[in-house]
C-alpha cells in the first residue's frame, strides 16, 4: 500500500496534468505536457499517445518523449503489436518485462536489449461511451517489487484528463472536413453554374462570343468585355474565370461607378492601420482580396484620371502600395474589365488614358445586344420562366405564341436584364398556367415600345383577343373543337363559326407538339 508521501505526489502529478490539459485543448500540446510531467515527476523512460483514424484501422502518434530516434511518424495497425491491441480490446496491458513479450515490438527503441536492462511496458486505452479513441502507453525501469496495479490505475486517471483535447480535436476534425467537403461541393456548383454549356443562346453571334471565352479562358491574359448594359457582361467574366486554370482562386467584382471616387484608392488598394480618421485597423483591397484569382472591373470607363494612373501601375508591374504604406505589395492577378462606354471617344476627349485602353484592350470581346440575337429570346424567356417558377413556387408551363410574338417584336434596350424582369414580373401576376400578351408589362404592349402598328378599335381588339383565347385553348386540346368549346364554355357550332371565320387552321394543333407552336 503506497504511503502518504506517494499519494502527495500522485495528486501533485494529476493537479499538474489537469492544470497543463485545461490551459490548451490542442491534443498535441496537451498529450505532450502530460508525458513530460509523467517523466518529469514519475520517472518514466518514455511514453506515447496515439490518436485512432476516423476509420478507426490505424493508431497514429500524437505525442511522446523519451525515445532515442524521431518516432513522430510512427503508426500501428488496430490490433498490431501491445499498443495495438489495447485499442483492439478496450483493455490495459502491463507487461512487467518486455523481454518476455513476444507482441512487444520495440517499434520505437524504447529498450535496448543488448544493455541487458530489463524494462516494464503498462499501457491503457482512451475510452469514451464505450469507444476506444486512442492508447496512452509509457515504459519504466523494471521492478519487481513494483505495485503494476496501482500504476495502471493511475495512468487511467491520467488517460481520462486526455479525453477532452481528443473529443475537441474529433469536432475540429469533423468540422474541418464538412468544409472542406462543402467547399468541393460548391466549387463543383460553380463550374457547373458557370460553365459554357450553361450560357444560353444559339444564335450565331452568341456561338462566336463563347468560341472567343474558350480560347483566351486557360490563359491568364487581360480581357476587356465590351456590350450594352444588361448583356451579361459579369456572367460572362465568370464564365472565364470559373473555366481557367484560377477556377479555384477568389472570383472579385467591382463596380468601379458606384464607388465614390474619394475612396476608388482604398478599396483598389486598402490602408494601413492609422492611414487616416478611422483607420484603426489594416484591411485588404480588393486587388490583394484577388491573389491567385480573378479581379473584375466593371464600368471601367467611369474611372477617374487619378484612378487610371494607379490602375495603369498595378496593369504593368502586378504591383501596388496601401494607403498610408510604404511597402510594394506583388499580386499574381487576372484582370477581367467591363464597359458599356465607347471608349475610343473618351479619349478623343481625354476622359481616358489612352495608354491605359492598350493595357486593357489585349483580348476583346464584344457581346451582343438582344435584339441582335432575336432567335435567343424564346430560350432565354424559358429560362426565366422555369427560374422564376421555382423561385416564387408558382406553375407555369408555357409562353403563349402573341406573348412570344410580343417579345419578339420588342426592341429591348435593357437587353438580358430586362428580358428576365419582365419574366419575372409576368409569373407574379399570371394566375394561369400559360403567359399570355397580357401578363407581360405595359411597355411591350404600347405601339410606340414595341414598333408595331398604332392602337385597334375596340371591335378589332375584342377580335383579337377572342382569336388568341380560341387558338390558345385549340393548342391545350390538340385540335379538339368539342372539348375546345367545352372549355370556353360555348356551344361547337359557335365555336365552328368562329374558327372558319378567323381562317384558324386547326389541323395545325392535331399534330404538333403544343410546347412548339
Amino acid at each position: 500500500m503506497p504511503n502518504f508521501q506517494d499519494i502527495n505526489n500522485y495528486l501533485q502529478i494529476l493537479k499538474d496534468i489537469n492544470l497543463a490539459v485545461s490551459r490548451n485543448f490542442n491534443i498535441i500540446d496537451s498529450s505532450k505536457a502530460a508525458l513530460s510531467i509523467l517523466q518529469e515527476s514519475w520517472g518514466i523512460i518514455s511514453g506515447a499517445v496515439f490518436i485512432s483514424d476516423n476509420e478507426g484501422k490505424t493508431l497514429t502518434m500524437a505525442a511522446s518523449v523519451g525515445y532515442k530516434k524521431n518516432v513522430a511518424k510512427t503508426k500501428y495497425k488496430i490490433g498490431e503489436g501491445l499498443t495495438g491491441r489495447i485499442a483492439e480490446t478496450g483493455k490495459p496491458i502491463i507487461v512487467p518485462q518486455v523481454s518476455k513479450e513476444p507482441l512487444f515490438l520495440n517499434r520505437m527503441s524504447s529498450w535496448d536489449a543488448e544493455k541487458n536492462t530489463e524494462q516494464s511496458f503498462i499501457g491503457t486505452p482512451i475510452i469514451l461511451d464505450f469507444q476506444s479513441l486512442g492508447t496512452l502507453v509509457i515504459s519504466t525501469h523494471y521492478n519487481a517489487k513494483r505495485d503494476y496495479s496501482a500504476d495502471l490505475n493511475f495512468l487511467t486517471i491520467i488517460a481520462s484528463a486526455l479525453l477532452q483535447p481528443i473529443r475537441v480535436q474529433q469536432v475540429v476534425d469533423r468540422e474541418r472536413r464538412k468544409l472542406l467537403d462543402e467547399n468541393v461541393i460548391l466549387k463543383h456548383k460553380l463550374q457547373d453554374e458557370f460553365s459554357f454549356n450553361k450560357i444560353i443562346g444559339n444564335s450565331h453571334s452568341m456561338k462566336d462570343v463563347l468560341s472567343q471565352i474558350s480560347n483566351v479562358a486557360k490563359t491568364s491574359a487581360t480581357v476587356l468585355l465590351r456590350g450594352e448594359s444588361g448583356t451579361g457582361k459579369e456572367l460572362f467574366a465568370e464564365a472565364i474565370h470559373y473555366n481557367s486554370n484560377r477556377q479555384n482562386g477568389p472570383f472579385i467584382p467591382v463596380n468601379c461607378a458606384a464607388i465614390p471616387e474619394n475612396l476608388v484608392e482604398s478599396e483598389f488598394f486598402g490602408y494601413e492601420k492609422g492611414a487616416f480618421t478611422g483607420a484603426d485597423k489594416l484591411k485588404k483591397g480588393r486587388f490583394e482580396l484577388a491573389d491567385n484569382g480573378t479581379i473584375f472591373l466593371d464600368e471601367v470607363g467611369d474611372l477617374s484620371p487619378m484612378t487610371q494612373v494607379k490602375l495603369l501601375r498595378v496593369l504593368q508591374e502586378r504591383e501596388f502600395t496601401r494607403v498610408g504604406g510604404t511597402e510594394s505589395i506583388k499580386v499574381d492577378v487576372r484582370i477581367i474589365t467591363a464597359t458599356n462606354s465607347n471608349l475610343e471617344d473618351l479619349i478623343e476627349k481625354n476622359k481616358f488614358r489612352e495608354d491605359l485602353f492598350y493595357r486593357l484592350n489585349v483580348f476583346t470581346i464584344f457581346l451582343p445586344s438582344l435584339r441582335e440575337r432575336k432567335s435567343d429570346i424564346t430560350l432565354l424567356a424559358d429560362h426565366f420562366m422555369l427560374k422564376y417558377c421555382r423561385k416564387h413556387q408558382k406553375t407555369v408551363n408555357r409562353i403563349s405564341s402573341p406573348a412570344i410574338d410580343m417579345l419578339m417584336q420588342y426592341h429591348w434596350p435593357g437587353n438580358v436584364r430586362e428580358l428576365e424582369n419582365c419574366i419575372e414580373r409576368a409569373i407574379l401576376v399570371c394566375g394561369e398556367r400559360v403567359i399570355h400578351s397580357y401578363h407581360l408589362p405595359p411597355s411591350l404592349q404600347t405601339a410606340e415600345s414595341s414598333n408595331t402598328t398604332t392602337s385597334l378599335s375596340l371591335k378589332n381588339a375584342v377580335i383579337s383577343y377572342e382569336k388568341e383565347l380560341i387558338k390558345d385553348t385549340l393548342k391545350s386540346t390538340r385540335g379538339n373543337i368539342s372539348k375546345t368549346a367545352r372549355l370556353l364554355r360555348s356551344s361547337e357550332r359557335i365555336i365552328g363559326y368562329k374558327i372558319a371565320n378567323y381562317k384558324i387552321k386547326v389541323s395545325k394543333y392535331r399534330n404538333t407538339n403544343t410546347k412548339d407552336i
